[in-house]
């Protein structure tokens, strides 16, 4: 029913999200972010969105999600990837799926002028509240420094706010979220949804961006990319 309410409204047109300047009250939280190891502005390693041993280690996003009770398990997802386009095609299923009725929740990266931007919340789909950032970082903090002792301070700025989005969308009991892959997709933070909890997979247009990052091809681009595809769920790849 859900994906055919996404094939149904893929004619509808997707009006504009509006941003909204950041919080001073998410001081403490930003602050603590921004010491963690944020790839987005450092780069990101040669290999390191490729499903090899270069890539990414998932294992570590998996046992982050077991510490605070599994909550990607807890809601359907549409799973994006691609080169170009992701963003606009999260937003126009977000807003299908809203028009059908739906609470969602939307996940994508990067943010224009605050990070509230990249987590969209039930049936209006405003940005998620500085309150509530703030509420479940408090809530969190505890255990994601005891996690980064256990993972020697590997965990990452992405992993950290993947994390709190699956949480919120849990939290507020979405029908669907609709995620947005940060990198490639294979060796994602987003990509421990599981086949059960899939929706469908969406590729769209694949090119030549972060090529040292996923493995100096076009072909192996689209494996990475790929990667978010699960046996027996639907899949749908176009270009923009």
């Amino acid at each position: 029913m859900l994906l055919s309410s996404i094939r149904r409204g893929f004619t509808s047109r997707v009006g504009p999200i509006r941003t909204l300047s950041s919080h001073s009250e998410m001081k403490d939280f930003l602050d603590y972010l921004d010491s963690l190891k944020n790839y987005e502005k450092s780069g990101v390693p040669k290999g390191a969105g490729t499903d090899s041993s270069d890539g990414f280690d998932l294992g570590r996003m998996r046992r982050l999600m077991e510490r605070f009770g599994n909550p990607h398990s807890k809601f359907k997802a549409v799973h994006i990837a691609g080169t170009k386009g992701k963003g606009s095609t999260a937003a126009f299923v977000s807003n299908i799926l809203r028009n059908e009725g739906y609470s969602v929740g939307c996940y994508t990266s990067p943010h224009i002028l605050t990070i509230r931007e990249r987590i969209l919340l039930g049936k209006s789909g405003h940005p998620v509240s500085a309150k509530l950032l703030n509420d479940l970082f408090r809530r969190i903090k505890p255990d994601i420094d005891q996690a980064m002792k256990e993972e020697n301070g590997c965990i990452s700025h992405f992993e950290v706010f993947t994390t709190m989005a699956f949480l919120l969308f849990a939290d507020e009991n979405v029908d669907i979220a609709v995620i947005e892959a940060g990198l490639g997709g294979a060796r994602d933070a987003t990509n421990i949804i599981s086949s059960s909890g899939l929706v469908a997979s969406v590729i769209t247009t694949v090119g030549e961006e972060h090529l040292a990052a996923l493995g100096g091809s076009l072909e192996t681009i689209a494996m990475a990319k790929a990667g978010i595809i699960k046996q027996d769920r639907p899949v749908r790849c176009f270009s923009l």
